[in-house]
């Protein structure tokens, strides 16, 4: 193993002499402690934690070099050609919900926005999209990134409409 290029990828490459000239190889790498790093001249605690933190991946199961998990590596890698996408993100919330939050008790409440935001999902998932993040009452959706929504270029327009009419209730 080479301990200098590992260093650098790891953004450390400062340490190479000390670990060089201190004869620490790949082997002697994975049994380093904290206070063997000290004696290094590895005076940063985030240095330090950040190199404790890599050794550790070597014994991850199925971690190559760079500590990321072998199924990882093969989600982020690519799978032949590029694809554009045109995605359409929508941001909706509860209208009058502020005035809503005067009159209601706060369980009460909590009850509303948990049942429009099971609409609001129910919806967007039937439609193929999928929801990115709850806001406080808000809702942030994305579609297009399936390959039914990318063939329905409507399908954004049917979930808006489709939480109009259906969450009303």
């Amino acid at each position: 193993m080479d301990v200098a290029a590992w260093l650098r990828g790891l953004g450390l490459e400062q340490y190479a002499s000390a670990f060089r000239d201190n004869d620490i190889d790949g082997d002697l790498l994975r049994r380093l402690s904290a206070e063997d790093l000290r004696e290094l001249g590895v005076a940063s605690v985030g240095h330090r934690r950040r190199l404790l933190d890599a050794i550790a991946a070597f014994d991850a199961p199925a971690a190559d070099a760079s500590g990321l998990a072998a199924e990882t590596i093969a989600t982020l890698a690519p799978k032949g050609e590029a694809e554009r996408r045109q995605l359409t993100v929508m941001f909706c919330d509860l209208v009058g919900s502020t005035a809503l939050s005067a009159r209601l008790d706060p369980e009460d409440l909590r009850g509303v926005v948990g049942a429009y935001h099971r609409c609001v999902a129910e919806t967007v998932e039937g439609l193929g999209g999928y929801v990115a993040r709850y806001m406080g009452d808000g809702v942030w959706h994305i579609s297009g990134t399936r390959r039914r929504m990318r063939t329905m270029p409507s399908a954004p327009l049917d979930v808006g409409w489709r939480w109009s009419i259906g969450c009303r209730s």
